[in-house]
């Protein structure tokens, strides 16, 4: 049931902003990034859980912590958030999952005040 609601939190979130951009004149970048930036942060998480998955066998690099964070930080977090859930990568670590909320926060607070005085000053 939690997979389910977190996944349609971020894919709210992806949705809410292409609404935006097509009933409330939000400019065609906000939503793009966010989309863009999802794909690629749930792509380095499938690619991290797979060379997760690998290195039981032979010696791999993985992507670090900081990446990934520093992607969902940029605005990738839906991606991180749907990643983490689907492919059950990074879910078990509580000080990942808190770090991960935080950037969420950070990005929901930032794109209201920016959206938010967007509509004030038009």
């Amino acid at each position: 049931m939690l997979k389910k609601t977190l996944t349609l939190f971020a894919f709210l979130f992806i949705t809410a902003m292409w609404f935006m951009y097509f009933y409330a004149e939000l400019l065609l970048v906000v939503p793009s990034y966010f989309s863009v930036l999802s794909v690629f942060t749930f792509l380095l998480y499938a690619w991290d859980k797979h060379q997760a998955q690998q290195s039981n066998y032979k010696k791999v690099t993985r992507t670090a912590e900081r990446t990934l964070q520093f992607w969902a930080l940029l605005g990738g977090w839906p991606g991180a958030l749907i990643g983490q859930q689907w492919l059950r990568h990074k879910s078990q670590k509580r000080s990942f999952i808190l770090k991960l909320w935080l950037m969420i926060l950070v990005n929901i607070g930032v794109v209201s005040l920016l959206i938010t005085s967007f509509y004030r000053a038009a």
